[in-house]
């Protein structure tokens, strides 16, 4: 036995007693017949599989095939499987992938143009004039692979991203054999790729014909907001939703300077109860911040199965406010992390969001024990899936699910010593532990280094962006 094993098995015995008493211990499980071939054996290390059981597996392993998880359990359990490729874990931890709920990736190339501004400032004065004088379709894609490769790095498998040339964001993403809920953003003022509300809708729903049912790609609708979109048109864009069974994705009471102008616009009337009474929700609908809520507003929510994706450091960074995500997770909503944009946050690193909710809710609370590391690496992984409405897909490691998997090391010196598995992973791991990620049964990081893009090209092409960026916003 290893050092790492010894101190992993106690460390597991003191998290059964002390950190989650919903945690359990896997005995090895039924795999298929060893004489098939599997494409992929991982073998040796601890699972967290954030099953219902919150069930971790030490010294396990688990098999893939056809982009699923075939079987898993005690690494003694699989031997004699045969496998096209297999990975060593030993002395590492396997987790699902993370998924990022809300972010535009494109954006990445606007990191730190702007920065210590409120939301409307920053929006009207830099962001919207800088993507008018620069975002075309190339811009796009080399914003998404940037984005793609930081995500990557740091254990994100899924996102979900509302932008413009959304098809282009798919294709760059489908290439790097990220998963992803992409929405076409439409907005009712002029945007850099469609001019008209009725071409974005129109674009949107080619986009939407298009991608449906691909293996990686989840095509969305996305309806800018209710403060740059008219009833009308937002009741249109819902309804492409409700005729595509696509996604609805929208932010949503994100500042007070929204809840203000819905309220003069609307009769007095805030924006969750605004769109509640005009019938904008669906089962599919995906709502970016939530901070302006009440309680009220909460059970509109939770009535229409709206899934919530909370992002904490941006609505830090522009002072838009505290999402009441202990409320929204005592009522059992959807609710999971997002990185916003990497414009107002500065980074698509959700180790850090994870860490930022769990002590912001607390001071916020005046109450230590509120949102513990437990329930913060829940919202980064399975509550994710769950807003996203695709919890029978990821979020977990279970046999069936896909394959989104990511190997982190435990040995680093910010993280030793270990007590606590979920402690550790939420207040002690960062971006650099991750190892290796596997999406849909595909390894696309192996060892820290990326396979299915080019780092060092994504790099030159970012920086000669920046260099057309800041001439553009002198002229």
């Amino acid at each position: 036995m290893t050092r790492f094993s010894r101190t992993i098995s106690w460390v597991l015995c003191f998290v059964v007693s002390a950190a989650s008493s919903a945690t359990t211990f896997a005995q090895p499980r039924r795999s298929a017949p060893v004489s098939s071939i599997v494409d992929l054996v991982i073998l040796g290390g601890t699972i967290v599989t954030m099953d219902s059981e919150r069930t971790v597996i030490e010294d396990g392993a688990i098999a893939i095939k056809d982009g699923k998880i075939l079987s898993l359990g005690k690494t003694s359990g699989m031997k004699g499987r045969r496998a096209k490729q297999t990975i060593n874990a030993n002395d590492r931890i396997i987790i699902p992938g993370l998924v990022n709920a809300h972010t535009h990736i494109p954006m990445v190339l606007f990191r730190g143009i702007s920065d210590d501004l409120d939301l409307n400032d920053w929006l009207t004065k830099y962001i919207f004039p800088a993507e008018a004088k620069n975002v075309d379709e190339q811009f796009v894609r080399a914003g998404t692979r940037l984005g793609l490769a930081e995500m990557i790095r740091g254990g994100t498998t899924t996102y979900c991203d509302m932008y413009y040339f959304e098809d282009a964001v798919a294709d760059e993403t489908k290439k790097a054999g990220v998963r992803a809920v992409l929405g076409e953003t439409v907005i009712d003022f002029p945007a850099p790729d469609n001019k008209t509300w009725d071409a974005g809708l129109a674009y949107t729903e080619r986009f939407i014909n298009k991608w449906q049912n691909d293996p990686l790609i989840v095509p969305a609708v996305a309806p800018h907001a209710a403060y740059t979109v008219s009833q009308d048109h937002l009741l249109e864009a819902r309804d492409l939703s409700n005729k595509t069974k696509a996604p609805l994705i929208i932010h949503l009471a994100e500042a007070k300077s929204e809840t203000d102008y819905i309220k003069q616009k609307y009769n007095g009337q805030r924006p969750v109860g605004f769109m509640e009474k005009i019938g904008f929700f669906n089962d599919r609908t995906i709502a970016g911040h939530v901070i302006q809520v009440n309680d009220a507003e909460l059970d509109i929510l939770k009535r229409n199965d709206v899934g919530i994706a909370h992002c904490p450091e941006s609505n830090m960074k522009l002072a838009a406010g505290i999402a009441p995500v202990p409320s929204m997770l005592t009522k059992g909503l959807r609710v999971g992390l997002g990185t916003d944009g990497a414009a107002s946050n500065n980074d698509l690193d959700l180790w850090e969001e994870m860490d930022t909710a769990a002590k912001l809710h607390k001071v916020a609370s005046g109450d230590p024990k509120t949102l513990s590391a437990f329930e913060a690496f829940t919202m980064a992984t399975v509550g994710g899936a769950r807003v996203l409405h695709m919890e029978d897909k990821i979020g977990t490691i279970e046999t069936g699910k896909r394959a989104d998997l990511v190997i982190v090391d435990i040995d680093s010196l910010n993280q030793t010593p270990i007590y606590n598995i979920y402690s550790h992973l939420v207040y002690a791991t960062k971006s650099k532990d991750v190892r290796t990620v596997i999406i849909n049964g595909r390894v696309v990081m192996l060892d820290r280094r990326l396979l299915t893009l080019d780092e060092n090209a994504i790099k030159k092409d970012a920086n000669a962006y920046r260099t057309k960026i800041v001439q553009s916003l002198s002229n």
